[in-house]
C-alpha cells in the first residue's frame, strides 16, 4: 500500500490484473492456436497457406505491424490483417479472415489457469472489485472468469498499451476511483509494475519464476510469487 501526503497508508479499492502470464502461462496457448489456425487453413484453404508454417505466419503479422505501426498495440487487428493479406494473395476473398480469426480465438481462449488464480481470486472478490488490464486480445467470457470480474480494459480497445499512463487513467474511470485506490498485480516489470506506479496507483510484481528485477527500473513496493499472497 502506498502512503499519503499526511503518512497514512492507502487502502486499495479495486485490484486490477493482468492476464497473460500473470493469470495462465500464455505461450502454449497462443502456440496452440497457431497450431490450430494454420491447420485448419491447410484443410478448409490450402492454396491459402502453401508454402507457409507458422514461423512465417508470424514474421508475416510482422510486417504487418510496419505497414500499420498506428495499430501495434492492437493484437486483432494485426492478425486479421495478416489474414486478409494471405486469402487475398491465394485469390480468395479477404472476408474469409472472419472465420480463421475466429477458429484462432477459440483455441486462444482455451487457457490453463495456474493453480493458485481461481481460488485466489474468489477470495479477494469477496473484498475489492476486480479488473482486468491487457495488452492481449483474451476474452474474459471464453477464458469462463468474467463473472470474477467488473471490467476490462484492453490495449485495443483504450488505443494504447501498457505502460503507457493512458490506458491506466482509463482502468481507474471505468473502475470510478483515483488512480492511488488501484492496486494492480502483473508479471512484466515495465508494462505493468513501472507503468502502474508512473499512473500513480499502486502496483504488485507477480513474480512466479523467481526473474531477477531489471536494473533498468525502480525496484517494486513488492513482490509476490502467487497470487494467494496479495492478502
Amino acid at each position: 500500500m502506498v502512503k499519503s501526503f499526511d503518512g497514512r497508508t492507502i487502502a486499495p479499492r479495486v485490484l486490477s490484473f493482468d492476464l497473460d502470464d500473470t493469470l495462465w502461462p500464455v505461450a502454449p496457448v497462443i502456440a496452440a492456436a497457431e497450431s490450430a489456425l494454420l491447420s485448419w487453413l491447410q484443410d478448409r484453404y490450402p492454396r491459402t497457406v502453401a508454402g507457409h508454417s507458422v514461423e512465417s505466419m508470424r514474421a508475416q503479422r510482422a510486417q504487418v505491424a510496419v505497414r500499420f505501426p498506428e495499430r501495434g498495440h492492437d493484437l486483432t487487428f494485426l492478425r486479421h490483417r495478416a489474414l486478409k493479406d494471405l486469402f487475398v494473395e491465394a485469390g480468395h476473398a479477404e472476408v474469409l479472415a472472419d472465420e480463421a480469426l475466429e477458429v484462432f480465438f477459440t483455441e486462444r481462449n482455451r487457457v490453463n489457469f495456474y493453480e493458485d488464480v481461481r481460488p485466489s481470486l474468489l477470495r479477494l472478490r469477496s473484498r475489492y472489485r476486480l479488473f482486468a488490464l491487457s495488452n492481449g486480445n483474451a476474452d474474459l467470457k471464453r477464458c469462463g472468469i468474467a463473472d470474477l470480474f467488473a471490467g476490462h480494459v484492453t490495449a485495443s480497445a483504450a488505443g494504447f498499451p501498457k505502460p503507457d499512463a493512458r490506458i491506466f487513467a482509463q482502468l481507474a474511470s471505468l473502475a470510478g476511483v483515483e488512480p492511488k485506490y488501484v492496486l494492480h498485480i502483473g508479471d512484466d516489470p515495465l508494462a505493468d509494475v513501472v507503468g502502474a506506479a508512473r499512473a500513480g496507483m499502486q502496483s504488485v510484481w507477480l513474480n512466479r519464476d523467481g526473474r531477477a528485477w531489471p536494473e533498468a527500473h525502480p525496484p517494486p513496493l513488492r513482490t509476490i510469487a502467487t497470487l494467494a499472497q496479495i492478502l
